[in-house]
């Protein structure tokens, strides 16, 4: 090869280079992480519900929309970590996402979401009267829409239909059972060796006890009030009810002890009852969560609420936005297999659904009052308290800790955090 030809094959491999690069950093710094007609969809269905998911959106790819809908499962603290990142880099940034209503306030603050107002205008549907209450409230800041619901799922109560005919034939006429009524058949069942109830996640029962007592977990939206003697009343409930043996013991799985028939009551989240069905002869119900009192207007049930949101991107195109929120009103009216993971389906529309009607879950959203009960806490930095009452709970319940130090420490800790936040 002479040298005129060696020069013009170089300036020709040089050139294919120089293109080649330019296109990949096209692609690295565009903002959305998704093609031109794909929705990318974040969220942290990574248990049994991620098959739900993905047959939803499975079945809304069938339609043949203009922008077919690209489901990713992350795990959940993988999926929180990586939001910052991709926000603050402006890049990867997917075009839909799935957060936990307690997060929205702490995202809205820091400049992380994109209002939905606009794009929601050519979706009439799409509003309050269509919603469980809790569940969309929670969506808006400002006076603006931040969020659109997918569901309510609520810390509930089962129980074993035998047991509470032998040891409490009367505590389910109201469908309230009240501390006492549990108290009462607890001890009626130990000399059998069967227990009341066994002690599950802390952090629920915390705060629908607490709630129900009349505690708040901030007094002014931005402090926490952890070191309270209502605080300290709740765990003692639960470390008395440890004291007088009618709840499991430290280490005893406790849904292993309520699914072989060894407790009458069984608290736990809706999204449970798959697996409570696994359990062979097992004659079961749901209720609400146990409460201090029979009076149906004081019920709380703690609730979260997993909601669609828009990311923060610069580069946001419009049009495939719009096609986001004709998947988000798709899911309205077609919610059936999420209620079928054992969740409570936000928009009402799903209610008008006779299988849907003979779910347990149900009995939540059918009923005005019982819609009334869904709390959902949503206090800014409700992530900080919820780590601690998940490091404290089942220790002071269990008498590891000292429930007064330990709510002590729980308080600076998160003081800290959020001084550490500002």
């Amino acid at each position: 090869m002479n040298k005129r030809v060696r020069v013009i094959v170089s300036g020709f491999v040089l050139l294919v280079l120089l293109l080649s690069l330019g296109a990949c950093s096209s692609k690295s710094s565009s903002g959305s992480a998704g093609g031109k007609n794909e929705i990318v969809f974040w969220n942290p269905f990574t248990g049994p519900d991620g098959k739900n998911m993905k047959a939803m959106v499975d079945a809304y790819n069938k339609t043949n929309p203009k922008y077919k809908v690209k489901n990713i499962s992350l795990a959940e603290g993988d999926m929180y970590a990586k939001i910052p990142t991709v926000v603050n880099s402006k890049r990867n940034i997917p075009d839909l996402n799935i957060v936990h209503a307690e997060r929205i306030k702490q995202f809205v603050d820091k400049d992380m979401l994109v209002p939905m107002d606009d794009y929601l205008s050519k979706y009439p549907d799409i509003k309050a009267e269509n919603y469980i209450k809790a569940g969309w409230d929670i969506g808006s800041l400002n006076n603006k829409r931040y969020s659109v619901p997918l569901d309510v799922h609520s810390f509930v109560m089962y129980y074993n239909k035998d047991l509470v005919k032998k040891y409490a034939p009367n505590a389910l006429d109201d469908n309230i059972v009240t501390y006492d009524e549990i108290k009462a058949a607890g001890a009626k069942a130990k000399k059998d060796k069967i227990i009341a109830m066994p002690v599950t996640w802390m952090k629920p029962t915390f705060l629908s006890v607490y709630s129900q007592m009349g505690g708040s977990i901030t007094s002014d939206g931005t402090q926490p009030t952890l070191d309270t003697d209502k605080a300290a009343d709740t765990l003692k409930l639960y470390n008395d009810m440890v004291k007088s043996g009618i709840t499991n013991k430290d280490g005893q799985d406790a849904g292993q002890t309520f699914k072989s028939g060894k407790a009458i009551f069984y608290p736990e989240g809706i999204w449970m009852q798959n697996d409570v069905k696994t359990a062979k002869n097992l004659n079961w119900g749901m209720t609400n969560f146990p409460q201090l009192s029979d009076d149906k207007n004081k019920m709380v049930n703690w609730s979260s609420s997993h909601q669609f949101v828009l990311l923060k991107n610069p580069e946001r195109d419009k049009k495939k936005t719009e096609g986001v929120m004709k998947f988000i009103d798709w899911v309205k009216d077609n919610s059936l297999p999420w209620a079928e993971a054992g969740q409570n389906p936000a928009a009402l529309a799903t209610l008008d659904n006779p299988d849907y009607q003979k779910m347990p879950q149900s009995f939540l959203v059918k009923d005005a009052t019982e819609q009334k009960s869904l709390k959902i806490f949503d206090y800014k930095y409700n992530g900080y308290v919820s780590e601690q009452l998940d490091k404290i709970g089942n220790d002071t319940v269990f008498g590891k800790l000292d429930i007064h130090k330990a709510l002590k420490s729980a308080q600076k800790t998160v003081e800290d955090k959020i001084a550490q936040d500002k």
